[in-house]
């Protein structure tokens, strides 16, 4: 079937908040951005980490091999990464892991993905029985578990909001005949209302941008977090200052492209907005889960470390191997690109506080 807008569902008729219209662009069955094609690496839309260097997923393995020790290598330990994108992250896991044959045979892995279309990807990639992809947390019963997620958050949809007075207003889309974007705003929901000013990091803000679907996600890992013991540790870009505007951004083909033109891109671009890190915490301390303190992506690499495990790598290799290691880690590391943009945080439930790469 051919794509058209109105295959979407969204007409001159219908008003639809914004993280229901993002939800149809990035999960539509048919037409969807993440149901129809491979966003990650140089032919996508835009580069994950796991997707620049094996090197990032060599050190989160590390450090997930540091918190089994931490929890004093149980015989079941469990590991979900959340939005396993191409399944170039767990595919080092896996190698990695086999030299440690105690962690490796007390290891449970599961993918937890929504786009069956990713899903053929990742098990092309990856082939493994150890490997259990998975839409909710039934199958973990037992033993700690470490729930990761390398820009998983950014891809759950948001709300946005706005204060016009003391009253608080919903933003929505309208598309017309002409597929043209148009914004209108609604009065909040009471239950929205009464959330979001739950919560302090929120409070004096102009404009408000809610994960109200990705809290919804997170509610059922900590579930198992508060029953199991274990974490989740979340990267992606995101701030820890205010900023009271409108985050969200299309990217296509490795560019961001005007918002206001992403009615003639409709499920062709990926849509995405930053995190409000120190709301994550907030919430999570409200789920009683302790937090380490948040991190830049270059910090936490760094403290894992990440340049040492280069300066080894770099013995057996070519000048060519090298140089193109080290422009990789520029863009893992350098303060103008992910190193800085990037937020590291992670919530616990553990007697234990020492974690790796927070201090």
């Amino acid at each position: 079937m051919k794509y058209k807008p109105e295959n979407f569902d969204l007409n001159s008729n219908k008003i639809i908040p914004v993280d229901e219209f993002i939800e149809k662009i990035l999960y539509h069955r048919e037409f969807g951005y993440y149901t129809k094609k491979n966003p990650f690496g140089k032919k996508g839309d835009f580069i994950t980490a796991p997707t620049i260097s094996n090197l990032f997923s060599e050190i989160i393995t590390i450090w997930i091999i540091s918190c089994w020790e931490k929890f004093g290598k149980p015989e079941s330990f469990n590991f979900v990464e959340l939005g396993p994108g191409d399944g170039s992250f767990t595919k080092v896991l896996i190698n990695t892991i086999k030299n440690f044959p105690e962690l490796n045979e007390s290891i449970n892995i599961f993918l937890y993905e929504k786009s069956d279309f990713l899903k053929k990807t990742q098990i092309s990639k990856i082939r493994n029985s150890k490997v259990k992809w998975i839409s909710n947390f039934k199958l973990i019963k037992k033993g700690p578990v470490i729930f990761f997620g390398n820009e998983f958050f950014d891809a759950v949809p948001i709300k946005q909001f706005t204060f016009f007075k003391k009253d608080l207003f919903e933003k929505y889309y309208i598309i017309n005949n002409k597929t043209r974007l148009y914004e209108t705003y609604r009065r909040a929901s009471i239950k929205d209302s009464t959330e979001i000013k739950s919560f302090k990091t929120l409070k004096n803000l102009k404009f408000i941008e809610y994960p109200k679907k990705g809290f919804y996600e997170l509610d059922k890992i900590i579930e198992k977090i508060s029953k199991l013991n274990g974490g989740i540790m979340l990267i992606d870009y995101g701030y820890l200052d205010i900023i009271n505007k409108s985050t969200l951004q299309a990217v296509m083909k490795n560019k961001k492209i005007n918002i206001k033109k992403l009615h003639k891109n409709l499920g062709k671009t990926d849509i995405t907005y930053l995190i409000n890190f120190n709301l994550l915490k907030e919430y999570f301390l409200k789920k009683k889960l302790k937090v380490k303190k948040i991190v830049s992506q270059k910090f936490f690499l760094e403290k894992m470390g990440i340049i040492q495990r280069a300066k080894i790598l770099e013995k057996n290799m070519t000048q060519k191997q090298k140089d193109y290691m080290f422009l990789t880690l520029m863009r893992l590391l350098h303060r103008d690109l992910m190193g800085s943009l990037f937020k590291v945080i992670f919530a616990f439930k553990s007697k234990k506080n020492n974690f790796l790469g927070f201090e």
